[in-house]
């Protein structure tokens, strides 16, 4: 299983992608193992972060807001962090995409009076195409004693101006683990 492998070009764009989204909130999707008795977990660890050092702040800064908005969750979820012998091992990943949005030709038609006038218009707008990046947020639980991924959360969004702050990063976080089984 993958860690929490962040290269340093992806870590700015999910900075950017915990800092804001376009006017909707992203649909977070979950995938759940079947088999997984999520009641036999009760404390969680963490993947290796081979991606983020000591020496990069930017990554480490959003490695430390990310693993604490996701520790925030496991704990009001019921789960406790134990860094010897977890049940759970917690991982994350990040990623972003070039999307290209294509508004198409619309045409408007309107009619009217107003006391003894009448009157109409008509207005054509013209098509338009507009680059964006999409970041995406997912979040792995990998059950320890049988090295399987039990639980995956992942939200995408449309990177917008943002930062690292802590509050976009825990909506993210949020989004992605609504679904995360509390004990």
């Amino acid at each position: 299983m993958k860690g929490a492998c962040i290269s340093p070009g992806l870590a700015i764009v999910a900075a950017l992608l915990l800092g804001g989204c376009a006017a909707a909130p992203p649909q977070p999707e979950s995938m759940r193992d079947p088999s997984a008795d999520f009641a036999a977990y009760s404390t969680y660890g963490w993947a290796p972060s081979p991606g983020v050092s000591g020496t990069d702040q930017p990554l480490l800064l959003l490695d430390q807001n990310i693993r604490r908005a996701i520790a925030a969750e496991m704990q009001r979820r019921g789960y406790a962090e134990s860094a010897d012998d977890p049940d759970l091992r917690m991982a994350y990943d990040t990623a972003s995409a070039d999307k290209v949005e294509s508004n198409p030709v619309r045409v408007g038609i309107g009619v009217g009076s107003w006391g003894g006038s009448f009157g109409g218009s008509v207005n054509v707008s013209s098509p338009s195409v507009r680059n964006y990046r999409e970041g995406t947020l997912v979040i792995h639980a990998i059950d320890v004693a049988r090295n399987a991924e039990v639980w995956q959360g992942r939200v995408s969004g449309r990177i917008t101006n943002g930062s690292l702050e802590p509050a976009a990063v825990t909506s993210a976080v949020q989004a992605a683990m609504r679904d995360f089984p509390a004990r």
